[in-house]
């Protein structure tokens, strides 16, 4: 039971602790974004909160009520987030073209999986189908063997060459 109730109060400490350093973060990030501004675009994109504006030389806190940042904040090739070296046009295309592959990839696999999967009726009656077509070979290539059995016994009997067991030649008459 103490095990409980000490396990309950650090689990609360810890989430009053989180709740603590997310309040000051956020309340920080702008302080620091607007700080950033006219320094250099490696210096604001230390803190990854901010959206570095690359014709107004501004750092601002990036918008995240919105997916993109507004055109009046800043244009989107002249944004940069996460990198310097890559605007937010080219970042939004790459992700999208990224996830695009990785959807239609996925769409490909399940699409295989519940149609190879899911047919092991058909799978099962193929093998059947198979299997008897078997047997009827293997018993058409028994019946056509004794045929030529009996036709070469025939042909032996007409010629005098009857085919003895292989002790007659031991036996005394």
């Amino acid at each position: 039971m103490v095990d409980y109730q000490r396990y309950v109060v650090l689990t609360l400490l810890f989430i009053l602790n989180v709740t603590v350093v997310f309040t000051q973060t956020t309340t920080d990030s702008v302080a620091t974004c607007a700080s950033k501004t006219n320094t250099s675009c490696g210096e604001c994109l230390k803190n990854v909160t901010c959206l570095w504006c690359e014709s107004s030389g501004a750092c601002v806190e990036y918008p995240v009520r919105n997916i993109l940042p507004p055109n009046s904040l800043c244009p989107l090739p002249q944004a940069r987030w996460g990198v310097c070296w890559v605007n937010f046009e080219a970042l939004i295309i790459t992700i999208s073209v990224v996830g695009g592959v990785l959807l239609i990839g996925l769409c490909v696999c399940f699409y295989r999986c519940c149609c190879t999967c899911g047919n092991t009726k058909r799978d099962k009656n193929l093998d059947e189908r198979m299997e008897r077509q078997a047997d009827m070979r293997k018993m058409k290539h028994e019946e056509r063997k004794a045929e030529m059995q009996s036709r070469h016994d025939d042909i032996r009997k007409k010629y005098g060459l009857v085919k003895d067991s292989g002790y007659s030649k031991f036996e005394n008459n």
